[in-house]
């Protein structure tokens, strides 16, 4: 039985991480044309335009489709009301308190995953009755706990303590990720680097050939005693960054610049360390089949394994 496959109704459980601009309807729809789990993001704030994007997917796909609420930056109910209104059956909440909406989605029947970074994290968003968590490791892209703790520490830590279904993200772009992750306790993995550097991605060719072309060690993690924490790749605006110690929120305001102008240091470039075994931007129907081939030919051979 896996549990997340029952609540996604997807035939494959991959997720796609909710990106801010870029997780909108022409990636979202070929991840689900492909057998996963797209998701629409709201994190960017852009509300009218992420209802619009909503609508598109029925358009696009026939196939399940999940949006995002990013709960700290949610100025009013109006995306949580647009989302029951418009029959979104499975939700990611991240960035805040998921009690403050649960009730309401589960009276809708909305499936609830909420996004930890930590053990303390994931306790909380059980007790609040969300249905699984999506466990995001420092080895991720984008905003950052402040606890560097490892996926497959993190795994392991909150299966000891909760029964609920992991979706593992951080570091992951093919099978060998996706097997070691379920052998952590995963029942399922998100992909954000991967696939923001699909050919269905709808950034700049610029940001696709920086992830293809990073080194193993080419992210940082920056403003770690401050907010917020961030993984982006080296470049010389992060480099920079890095070197001051600090930074705030305006260092993001030229992100729109990067996705989708390709100017590199127009903001740093959010990418997990996994952006250093990605070395090809390939269509996301090839990197689901691909990742889920290699997923059972891993676990075929570590089935011949005992010592």
């Amino acid at each position: 039985m896996n549990r997340v496959l029952e609540h996604t109704k997807t035939k494959y459980p991959i997720i796609q991480a909710p990106m801010g601009w870029i997780a909108r309807s022409q990636l979202a729809s070929a991840v689900c044309n492909a057998g996963a789990l797209g998701v629409i993001e709201t994190s960017s704030g852009e509300v009218e335009n992420c209802k619009e994007e909503i609508i598109k997917m029925s358009e696009l796909t026939d196939k399940p489709f999940a949006v995002n609420l990013p709960l700290m930056f949610l100025k009013d109910d109006s995306m949580l009301n647009f989302c029951v209104d418009h029959g979104v059956h499975f939700v990611t909440t991240s960035a805040g308190d998921p009690s403050k909406y649960i009730h309401k989605l589960k009276e809708a029947n909305i499936t609830v995953y909420h996004a930890v970074p930590s053990l303390d994290g994931a306790i909380k968003a059980a007790n609040a009755g969300v249905d699984g968590l999506v466990v995001e490791g420092t080895e991720g892209g984008g905003f950052k706990g402040m606890e560097e703790v490892g996926l497959f520490v993190l795994l392991q830590s909150i299966k000891q303590n909760i029964d609920l279904p992991m979706i593992a993200a951080g570091g992951i772009v093919d099978g060998i990720g996706m097997a070691a992750a379920f052998a952590a306790g995963a029942e399922g993995i998100q992909m954000g680097t991967r696939f923001v550097s699909s050919q269905e991605s709808p950034v700049h060719d610029n940001f696709k050939n920086s992830i293809t072309s990073a080194e193993i060690n080419g992210t940082l993690l920056l403003n770690k005693k401050s907010k917020p924490i961030i993984r982006a790749l080296k470049t010389e605006l992060t480099h920079k960054i890095d070197e001051a110690g600090v930074m705030d929120m305006t260092a993001l305001a030229g992100i729109k610049d990067l996705y989708f102008g390709g100017n590199m240091n127009a903001a740093p470039a959010l990418s997990g360390q996994s952006s250093g075994l990605i070395k090809e931007i390939k269509p996301v129907q090839d990197i689901i089949e691909l990742t889920i081939n290699e997923f059972n030919d891993t676990c075929s051979k570590m089935s011949n394994f005992s010592l």
